[in-house]
């Protein structure tokens, strides 16, 4: 049997594997804030794929991007204050 299993970690073992799993789940997120960011804009803004971006489609690009991410900041804040209520009141 592994540590794990046992249920033998120690608190600094505990602490460890918290913030390993707290990595993972950011570079999930950021992983899938770019994957709908990329479908969501490249949909929007390119109507006729080639090998090259004219300059409107790369200012659209660069303006959908904009959008999405200060939309996802404001989710993200927006959530992480409602999480902090909530263990208040607890």
């Amino acid at each position: 049997m592994d540590g794990i299993t046992a249920g033998t970690l120690s608190g600094s073992q505990k602490d460890e594997l918290m913030d390993q799993v707290k990595q993972q789940i950011a570079v999930a997120n950021a992983q899938e804030l770019l994957t709908k960011m990329t479908e969501k804009c490249f949909k929007k803004c390119i109507n006729k794929p080639g090998t090259t971006l004219d300059s409107s489609e790369q200012k659209c690009v660069a303006m959908c991007m904009d959008r999405y991410m200060d939309s996802w900041n404001l989710v993200s804040r927006a959530y992480s204050s409602r999480l902090q209520k909530e263990r208040q009141r607890l």
